[in-house]
């Protein structure tokens, strides 16, 4: 029963990452909307008549728009950079202060209010109805995020504690990532196209809604799964300085930072480079799911066998994702645009898959088991990217080009792979040497650590 029950506990934390993902893109086919009509006619877009319209077909909009949708006029590129960029900003700030409330109520009762309040963000995306409000809605997904996610992702380290379980169920999740990205944007843009700009996100905030109920009756907040008389974790910022942890969260936020740069700016190059239609530039990023999943199960697989190659397994992401971005630019067609594409979702499959258990396992071997600060940071790490990427990277292809973004991207990511080096002896550790001398230098806090150390100094 308890099997069964982790199993159906990575089922409710799979569907939240792929609900939080798919919102996150699932906007995409109506921003073009929201844009053309303030600027139209100044004010407000209302449900039934956006630019376009709703269920007539849409003119020229594309079923399969880009993940950013490319604007006419400057100040409309910063509006979408900065709607897109608001929710990773709130998640970056909010993460601390989560990281640190999971850790001390446990891992249940966060994710439910995370869950509680992507549904109140995804109502409100429905009925929004101008700029300000989708603004609003995409700053308190950020608000979810940061307690749905990583509390997500900390309970499937603690239930599944054992490798290479630990290592599947992690890649499942980031697989659910992965997928959610992709399809968000034909889902949003079929359904926004044919049933109207709300569907869509009734569709999401249902499916959330199931998922909490799930959620409750699986392990229900204050009950046997609460963690009132486990160990408090390691503060936050103690794990930050902690020289291995910090090599991991660095790798994260560096393998990201191509997608995350590449997003806002890949339509736009693609059209004036090399005249891509619409269905085009919406088509480039979904071939990129497949490797991504085989880059997932390939990981699995290897760290299975050899799990003291993590950290190699991390450097070759990296190398492969460094290649690829410096590929991109040479492209002359679509096809040819998709090949690195690829290599670089494959690359970030092998970064997140291999560096993610790590961070659980240096969790378990340096500092108290406890999971929810650990990847507050991991959470840190990939919101530096996305915060930056929106509002960045049209002005380094601005100021500097399209070529000279890519090649940067990619050297940054050759010159850091062989920093994984660091982590080729973290397999060796034994979580007795962490016990002991967590306990000798903090002193005794309660009756179990005095006794503990008393049994370490005999």
């Amino acid at each position: 029963e308890a099997r069964r029950q982790r199993r159906l506990l990575l089922v409710v934390v799979c569907v939240a990452l792929l609900l939080d993902n798919m919102l996150y893109m699932v906007i995409v086919p109506i921003i073009p909307d929201y844009i053309a009509t303030m600027r139209g006619g100044g004010g407000t877009a209302g449900p039934s008549a956006p630019a376009g319209g709703n269920g007539s077909g849409g003119g020229n909009r594309s079923l399969l728009p880009a993940r950013y949708p490319p604007a006419s006029g400057g100040n409309e590129d910063v509006q979408i950079g900065v709607l897109f960029a608001s929710k990773a900003i709130l998640q970056l700030l909010v993460n601390p202060l989560s990281g640190t409330l999971i850790d001390r109520v446990g891992y249940e009762a966060p994710l439910l209010a995370g869950l509680a309040v992507m549904f109140l963000s995804t109502a409100t995306f429905a009925f929004a109805e101008n700029y300000a409000t989708l603004f609003a809605a995409r700053s308190l997904q950020g608000l979810g995020s940061a307690f749905a996610d990583t509390a997500g992702i900390a309970l499937i380290a603690d239930r599944y504690a054992e490798e290479p379980a630990r290592s599947r169920a992690l890649g499942t999740a980031l697989a659910c990532i992965s997928f959610g990205s992709l399809a968000a944007p034909p889902f949003g843009g079929v359904l926004y196209e044919f049933a109207g700009k709300r569907v869509p996100f009734l569709v999401l905030a249902c499916v959330c809604v199931l998922d909490g109920l799930l959620l409750f009756v699986l392990a229900p907040p204050g009950g046997t799964g609460a963690r009132a008389n486990m160990p408090v974790g390691t503060p936050i910022h103690r794990l930050m300085i902690d020289p291995y942890i910090a090599v991991v969260a660095g790798a994260l936020a560096t393998c990201n930072i191509p997608l995350a740069f590449l997003e806002p700016t890949i339509a736009n190059w693609m059209k004036d480079s090399m005249g891509a239609s619409e269905w085009e530039v919406g088509l480039t990023w979904l071939p990129a799911f497949f490797p991504h999943v085989l880059g997932v199960y390939v990981t699995v697989r290897l760290a299975a066998a050899y799990p003291h190659l993590q950290w190699f397994y991390g450097a070759l992401g990296m190398a492969i994702i460094g290649a690829s971005s410096c590929l991109v630019p040479a492209c002359r067609n679509f096809g040819q645009v998709i090949i690195p594409l690829c290599g670089i979702c494959f690359g970030i499959a092998l970064v997140d898959t291999a560096l993610l258990p790590t961070l659980a396992f240096l969790v378990d071997v340096r500092h108290v088991s406890v999971y929810g600060s650990v990847y507050a940071i991991a959470d840190i790490s990939y919101c530096v990217a996305y915060a930056l990427g929106p509002i960045v990277a049209g002005q380094i292809v601005h100021t500097m080009g399209f070529a000279q973004l890519n090649l940067g991207m990619g050297l940054a990511n050759v010159l850091y792979a062989p920093v994984l080096l660091f982590l080729k002896n973290v397999c060796q550790m034994k979580p007795s040497h962490s016990e002991r001398n967590i306990l000798l230098e903090e002193g005794p806090k309660g009756l179990y650590d005095t006794i503990k150390m008393e049994e370490r100094k005999g």
